[in-house]
């Protein structure tokens, strides 16, 4: 399994979490089959709504690293012809169903901050053939994104893990179009952790 090493005061550096983030994340794209402290892969993914035979249509390189909370890309309205922005995208399995739905008219563009999860995805896209689909590297609160771009946006769980949120939220304002829409799935406190809590990594990590 692999560890994070941070002590509390790296729980209010941005960067340091923002790093132990990322290479979490980019150890599940690398070894997906490893224990985590979070679920992974195809069972989680049937577990949070995603249909068994829809899944097994897709590449293994996307499902198998999946990370998400929930179903998003299947609950989402995402019309023919859109482009699509599937931000934190992982592995690609959001952005595979959304470039389905969007079609050969439309366009998904997949963001992650992991370059160990966009090469997944990529490789992922190139498996099931889709070519109305790119991955950018880059951070949720600095979108490689031209300004009113984007018709709908999906989230499949990042705003829980980056503190950075007055600024993603100003980003998505920034590229969805008037009248677009965004999508999100997250897990939300009902109150506030207590200190101790809020200091452990589990909490982060969980």
């Amino acid at each position: 399994m692999w560890s994070l090493t941070l002590n509390t005061h790296s729980m209010n550096n941005p960067h340091q979490l923002r790093e132990g983030v990322r290479q979490i994340f980019s150890a599940v794209a690398e070894s997906p089959a490893d224990k985590h402290s979070f679920p992974v892969g195809v069972a989680y993914a049937e577990n949070v709504g995603y249909p068994g035979d829809l899944l097994a249509g897709l590449p293994a390189a996307a499902t198998e690293a999946f990370t998400g909370l929930s179903n998003v890309s299947i609950f989402a309205d995402i019309p023919a012809g859109a482009t699509a922005l599937d931000l934190g995208c992982g592995s690609g399995l959001d952005t595979l169903i959304a470039a389905r739905r969007v079609g050969p008219n439309g366009k998904v563009i997949g963001v992650d901050f992991s370059e160990a999860m966009l090469a997944r995805a990529r490789e992922a896209a190139a498996e099931a053939g889709a070519t109305n689909v790119e991955f950018r590297q880059g951070d949720a609160e600095r979108l490689p994104i031209e300004d009113g771009s984007i018709d709908v946006v999906i989230i499949n769980g990042i705003f829980n893990l980056n503190p950075a949120r007055s600024d993603i939220f100003r980003e998505l304002a920034r590229v969805v179009r008037p009248g677009g829409f965004v999508f999100c799935a997250e897990v939300i406190l009902r109150e506030p952790l207590p200190p101790e809590e809020a200091a452990n990594l589990t909490n982060w990590f969980a």
